[in-house]
């Protein structure tokens, strides 16, 4: 068994925050993060475009990013949480950079920013085309740093340990559900721990590997939200699933590369397979109107078209600016026979973000006490029905920095609950075949990507919820008699995931943001949130 004052599930930009600020406000405490893979194998790693801050208020204003995130997420957004993200953003971003993240300067030494769709200035600060990978890099390095953080790496967690497992009837309706810590699998020696926690903070990343096209990496089952939702945390919004509009379209290859929206920013153009520029007949900012404005103009030219991909068009862009800010997306492109400045680049939408997740208050607070969510994984309202660009890392570092505060508020009135019994595994055994698990994932991501993609209708959805019923009832038939794996787990995960998804989207009779019915195509004049 292991006792930790503050336990953090997932190593992105939202975990690392979080884990840091309290590591600095109590030495004497200890704070334990639990990856299920290496420390930096996280969806912040893989962020290429940036992060969206006003730090410069002669040329931008916090209004105009406060409008611009509110039309994205097209009347769903949070207000509140919107200007809190958007105006304490700048302290939060500054603090990393005195951690240690470098962002491109020009010679003057000024921030060099970039634009994306639906922003309305330039805004976005980046390093080269792997911001991500830079802030997971410094952030890193930074909890190393600190000796009360204890970072394990490869250990998968089970469950969240609530007082269904004192032997209670849990239900949604339950009052004051508490979380206690969690099950882990040491995937070192397959040993399942008991890990108790006063505090605990699910920042465990994304759901893309629903889906059979995805910029996540191999982690993004969903554990996080799925785990929240068996232990009856409310869940929101998780029908608004974005497609980033250009990954590079490259048959058969899964995570798909990104082609960040800097580079349309930059002024790429959207060409059909005539090679014809398509994005003004859709919406009068072409290229750079919102991701889900793009993804549904490419998967209509697709779909029109008999084709398979569209294309990126940088062959008119400076050669020298090209190189040097999107160093990886040419030599990528390069390494497969693409010169980017030479030749069209083939690019399609892939499942990228998921704008729902678990439900929070204004601190991160889940409806579990002792339990917050931050990044991707949450739903904190900022996003609403589609995230503007650029803006989950800077949501991240906001709420991580807020549920630290309110934690550390209440740390020291807390205890560990010591009458947790250790993992059950009796009556299992080794299972006897992997093709169950992964025809399954194959199937599963089969039946999200055809039935519950870009665009979506009644009937796919209803046939989408059948399948998923019967994959359910075979996994878990599975997972009752069989040790656990981490293939297991996912597989499990991400049905529970893609299961919210589809209830969340037949629950929506209307087309808003990233969800398109075409049984609805009008938006209702209700405004709600889908909670399950």
């Amino acid at each position: 068994m292991i006792q930790t004052d503050f336990l953090v599930i997932g190593s992105g930009i939202a975990g690392l925050t979080f884990a840091v600020k309290m590591a600095r406000q109590f030495p004497d405490k200890t704070i334990t993060i639990l990856t299920k893979a290496n420390t930096d194998e996280t969806n912040t790693k893989y962020a290429q475009g940036g992060i969206a801050v006003v730090n410069d208020l002669e040329k931008d204003s916090f209004q105009k990013h406060i409008d611009d995130t509110l039309v994205a997420g097209d009347g769903l957004c949070n207000p509140e949480v919107v200007e809190i993200v958007v105006k304490e953003g700048p302290a939060r971003v500054n603090e990393i950079i005195e951690w240690g993240a470098q962002f491109d300067k020009d010679p003057e030494g000024d921030y060099m920013r970039g634009k994306e769709g639906g922003h309305s200035e330039f805004r976005i600060l980046h390093h080269k085309d792997i911001t991500g990978f830079e802030i997971e890099r410094a952030l890193v390095e930074e909890a190393r740093s600190h000796k009360n953080i204890s970072i394990h790496n490869h250990w998968f967690v089970l469950d969240i340990i609530t007082q269904h497992h004192l032997g209670h009837l849990v239900t949604k309706s339950t009052p004051d559900i508490e979380c206690y810590g969690v099950y882990a699998l040491n995937l070192q020696n397959y040993n399942i721990e008991k890990i108790l926690s006063k505090v605990t903070v699910m920042a465990a990343g994304g759901v893309g590997q629903a889906y059979r096209t995805t910029t996540n990496p191999k982690i993004a089952t969903g554990d996080g939200i799925a785990m929240a939702y068996r232990a009856k945390a409310r869940i929101e919004n998780m029908e608004f699933i974005q497609f980033h509009p250009t990954a590079l379209y490259e048959a058969g290859v899964s995570p798909s590369f990104l082609i960040t929206e800097a580079v349309r920013g930059d002024g790429a153009i959207l060409r059909n397979k005539a090679g014809d520029a398509f994005m003004l007949q859709y919406d009068s900012r072409a290229d750079l109107a919102p991701r889900d404005v793009v993804a549904r103009a490419i998967d209509n030219e697709m779909k029109r078209t008999g084709t398979e991909h569209v294309y990126l068009d940088c062959t008119h862009m400076d050669p020298i600016k090209f190189k040097e800010h999107f160093p990886n997306i040419y030599a990528k492109c390069k390494s497969i026979g693409i010169d980017a400045l030479e030749d069209y680049i083939p690019v399609a939408p892939a499942a990228h973000y998921c704008c729902g997740g678990i439900k929070t208050d204004q601190v991160g607070g889940t409806s579990i006490r002792h339990l917050y969510a931050c990044g991707e994984c949450a739903s904190t309202g900022l996003h609403g029905a589609n995230r503007l660009a650029s803006n989950s890392l800077l949501e991240a570092l906001v709420f991580a920095h807020r549920c630290g505060k309110d934690a550390a508020a209440k740390i020291d009135l807390l205890a560990f609950e010591e009458r947790i019994p250790e993992w059950n595994a009796l009556g299992t055994t080794e299972p006897q075949e992997m093709i169950l698990i992964t025809q399954s994932l194959k199937e599963l991501q089969q039946v999200m990507s055809d039935y519950v993609g870009i665009v979506r209708n009644d009937v796919r959805l209803h046939r989408a919820l059948n399948r998923l019923d019967l994959l359910h009832s075979e996994t878990e038939e599975l997972y009752r008699s069989s040790i656990v794996s981490p293939q297991l787990c996912e597989l499990r995960n991400l049905i529970t995931t893609a299961y919210l998804i589809v209830k969340s989207a037949q629950f929506r009779k209307e087309s808003r943001g990233l969800h398109y019915n075409t049984d609805y195509p009008a938006k209702s004049e209700l405004l709600q949130n889908i909670v399950l």
